[in-house]
Order: C-alpha cells, then structure tokens, then sequence
C-alpha cells in the first residue's frame, strides 16, 4: 500500500500540472480563436484552408494589437484616440467601466511612473504579521493630511492578485526589500511554493554555515 501511495503521488504530480496547463492553452486558443469571426466569412481559414488549425486567433489578436500600437504612436492616432476616449469617459454608466479599467491596466503595464515601485513588507492582517506588499503613489490631498511620511502599498491576494487591500501605511513600518516585482508576483501566485535564486540563497546559506 505505501509503494501505491507513492507511485500515485508520483503520477500526480506529473499530470496535475500537465493538464492545467493544457486546459488553460485550449482554453486561450479557443477564445483567441473567437475574434476570426470579426472577418468576412469568405475570409475564414476553415474556408481557405483544407484543415482547421487552432491558434490562427492568436495571429490575428497580436497582429491587431500591434497595428493598434503603431497608429496610436503616431501624432494622427493619438489625437484621433484622445478624442475617442473623451467621448467615451462622457458616456454614462459605460465611462466610469471604462475608467476603473484604464486605470488598473495603466498600474499593471505602464513603464511611465505609475506602476508598482518597489516591494515592501509590511504588517498585517495584525502587528505579529507580514504581508508583501507593492508600493504605488500617495495622492497629494492624502499626504497634506498626514503628519508622518506615508506611503501607499498594494497588498494583493494569494493566488490571484489582482485583488487585494489598499492602504497608507508610515514608511517607518515598512520594510524595503531588494525583490523584483517579478519575483514578488511569481511568490503571491505560487503561495511561496515557487523557489527562486532570489528565495533558495538565504535558504542554502542558512543550511550550510560555513
């Protein structure tokens, strides 16, 4: 019985991750797959070729992307965008939808100042606790009102974290690491499971002192 056990732990943990991993690229696929219907059906693949090939969704949705890239780079594109987007901000109901989201996209994938600065840790749920946590920006009406140095962290959930609690906490109970926020994100995700150089030193030093 502990041979079958072990021999069963052992398949488990090479189809586990195997098949989420398939579920989630059929599932990506499928749904890249989707925008192909935005074409003239005369110009479908599954019309123009003798054998369906999943993915060609994926092509297209980067070649989109791309070319929406490239106009928006121009002077021409931008101020035809900006137009649209102010239009679009004046919408009721569908404005305030479109705003929450530019903002979070901007946080996540902006190299212009506002995304996440630095990691820190910081105390919580209770003061006997640390939580990673992503350093972001103090409004100004929010500091004018705050008489020690604050600064604003993120705290994101385990495994999803594009979720989490915002708060302004004094710098002074803050702690500065020297993580990436690769690293930190791939930590939050993985619940800690996923080691990393950056996590196995410490641990390797710990259990070979020298």
């Amino acid at each position: 019985m502990p041979m079958f056990k072990k021999y069963l732990i052992t398949g488990l943990l090479v189809w586990v991750p195997l098949g989420i991993t398939l579920w989630v690229l059929n599932l990506t696929i499928t749904t890249m797959d989707q925008t192909l219907l935005l074409l003239p059906s005369e110009w479908h693949p599954d019309n123009l070729l003798p054998v369906h090939i999943p993915g060609l969704g994926i092509i297209l949705t980067l070649g989109v992307v791309l070319l929406t890239g490239l106009l928006i780079r121009n002077v021409f594109g931008q101020r035809l965008w900006d137009a649209s987007e102010k239009a679009m901000l004046h919408v009721p109901f569908v404005g305030s939808i479109y705003k929450g989201v530019k903002q979070v996209s901007d946080t996540l994938l902006s190299g212009n100042g506002n995304s996440f600065r630095k990691v820190l840790l910081v105390r919580y749920p209770h003061p006997q606790a640390w939580s990673l946590a992503f350093q972001t920006s103090v409004p100004g009406d929010v500091a004018s009102q705050l008489d020690d140095e604050m600064v604003a962290v993120f705290i994101p959930t385990t495994p999803s974290p594009v979720n989490g609690f915002y708060f302004f906490v004094r710098r002074v109970d803050t702690i500065e690491l020297d993580m990436t926020v690769d690293v930190a994100l791939r930590t939050i995700v993985s619940m800690g499971v996923v080691a990393t150089p950056e996590t196995v030193a410490p641990q390797l030093a710990q259990s070979n002192p020298t």
